[in-house]
């Protein structure tokens, strides 16, 4: 992914107002991001335990995406795998993500979603650049590029569908 500023990002978003894009947290430490290790820039919203942003390049525009998760507890022996990046982790490690549809769908409540890791550092799973603290990644006799390519059809298939 190509690093990308505030002012980007914030334009970025589909399924919610300007002024809503305009509210939310950004995170400060862009500039220290590992772009080139990236296929998506995702974080927690620091003000609101239930809420995430996703911003990506999806197709040839960047487009961003407000996401909510719920804040339930889980037991720490119960494991969950990630839809995108198929790592497993335990308790509240994976939560469904829950975006609202772009335009009138998304005006209308309509809603689509996805396990995922809830660190959203899915990308750094998958190239072996971050480790579960407990939990982990099957072997796969894919090659590190294979991941990625899945990983990025997994994203870009649930882009998609907020826009049908």
């Amino acid at each position: 992914m190509q690093a990308v500023t505030e002012q980007e990002i914030r334009g970025s978003f589909v399924n919610c107002s300007k002024g809503e894009a305009k509210r939310l947290a950004v995170p400060r430490d862009l500039a220290d991001r590992p772009w080139e290790d990236l296929d998506f820039l995702g974080w927690l919203d620091p003000a609101a335990p239930d809420r995430s942003y996703l911003v990506t390049e999806y197709g040839d525009q960047l487009i961003g995406v407000a996401l909510r998760f719920p804040g339930q507890a889980r037991a720490f022996l119960q494991r969950s795998m990630c839809s995108l990046c198929q790592t497993t982790h335990p308790g509240n490690g994976v939560s469904l993500m829950t975006a609202r549809k772009a335009g009138l769908a998304g005006r209308e409540n309509n809603s689509v979603g996805l396990y995922m890791c809830t660190d959203m550092a899915c990308s750094l799973y998958v190239r072996g650049k971050k480790i579960p603290d407990v939990g982990g990644r099957f072997e796969e006799s894919l090659t590190e590029a294979e991941l990625i390519e899945r990983t990025r059809g997994r994203l870009t298939a649930f882009l998609g569908k907020l826009f049908s």
